[in-house]
């Protein structure tokens, strides 16, 4: 299987939520479009400090982070962010990594939109076609 890349928009949820009650104009959440590697080996959205600062995401805690081959680099856990993919959407955290390029559409936000990744087409679909299923079982 190749690489396979989808766009979603990353949007601050306590931006949204302010603009909803009518604190703030729509035009003024932050927001913020990518071209996102899915990458179902990592748990969350990874972003880099970069993404975190032009969203205006809180860091809730620092950490290491696990990386390819085994090693470790610092982190931080962002408040959630909207993550939307189409018609679909999810909360999730983000994992922040220093110098990370690209951003991670990882096992947890995909989840969350009932998403998987089509091998043989290279690309993400709907686990259920078109409808979104939610197991709670």
């Amino acid at each position: 299987m190749g690489e396979v890349r989808t766009e979603v928009t990353l949007v601050n949820i306590a931006d949204q939520n302010d603009a909803d009650r009518g604190y703030m104009p729509q035009e003024q959440v932050r927001r913020l479009t990518v071209n996102a590697v899915v990458d179902t080996g990592a748990w969350m959205l990874v972003i880099n400090e970069k993404i975190r600062e032009k969203l205006g995401l809180t860091v809730k805690r620092t950490g290491e982070a696990i990386v390819a081959g085994g090693g470790k680099v610092p982190s931080q856990i962002t408040d959630p962010v909207m993550v939307h993919w189409k018609d679909r959407e999810t909360p999730c955290q983000a994992v922040v990594l220093p110098n990370e390029e690209e951003v991670l559409l990882g096992a947890l936000p995909l989840e969350g939109m009932d998403l998987t990744v089509n091998p043989l087409r290279n690309e993400v679909t709907g686990a259920h076609g078109d409808t979104v299923r939610i197991v709670v079982k």
